[in-house]
């Protein structure tokens, strides 16, 4: 079982945890629940766990979810950013900077990206709000796609998240941060979910950095 951080170690060789990720189907029945790793109570919505077998987790439920909520925090960004101009994201400043540290510092970096009036009106939204209404800067990139494509981003991300290591050690995730690495890596990992046996598992974790 990989449900521990010793195990994760010695079978992945990653450093992490369980993160409860993962929608528990609704119909769980009592001498199911054993076969969820770290399956969380809750008082309203669905349950969550770290994973199991697909049969027992409502992914179809967690992609509905998810494509819904960003769909709703487009139309919030939409509103926020009325009136700016198209901003350049983030990974293009990261991208520059990571090819000439001391021609072109973090500091630099960060600067020229915050002075765009775009950005600025998404930052001073955050600043003045709290809780589940703050806007990710760095989804900028796919925020100014359209809501579809933002919407369909976060369905898929909710159930490949950043990086995927399949049964065989192969291990998916995009090339860079810019949304067309992210896409392909998506489409990949969204692919190779969907061949999966329902007796499959699935672990999400969380991980470490040192």
């Amino acid at each position: 079982m990989l449900d521990s951080t010793r195990n994760l170690e010695r079978h992945l060789g990653v450093t992490g945890a369980g993160c409860p990720q993962y929608w528990a189907i609704a119909a769980l029945r009592l001498w199911q629940r054993g076969q969820l790793i770290d399956l969380r109570p809750a008082k309203t919505g669905p349950r969550q766990c770290a994973g199991g077998p697909i049969r027992l987790l409502d992914l179809a439920g967690m992609r509905h979810g998810a494509y819904v909520g960003a769909s709703v925090r487009h139309q919030h960004w939409t509103h926020v950013v009325a009136g700016t101009r198209p901003a350049i994201p983030w990974p293009a400043f990261l991208q520059r900077h990571l090819s000439d540290p001391s021609g072109y510092p973090m500091d630099t970096a960060t600067g020229e990206f915050h002075r765009q009036p775009r950005v600025q009106a998404m930052r001073m939204h955050n600043a003045a709000s709290h809780g589940p209404s703050q806007l990710d800067l760095g989804d900028l990139e796919m925020f100014q796609a359209g809501a579809a494509a933002y919407a369909n981003y976060h369905a898929l991300w909710a159930l490949c998240t950043d990086a995927l290591l399949t049964e065989t050690g192969d291990r998916m995730q995009p090339a860079s941060g810019f949304f067309a690495d992210r896409i392909t890596y998506l489409e990949k990992a969204a692919r190779h979910l969907d061949s999966l046996d329902e007796d499959q598992r699935l672990f999400a974790i969380d991980l470490h950095h040192t």
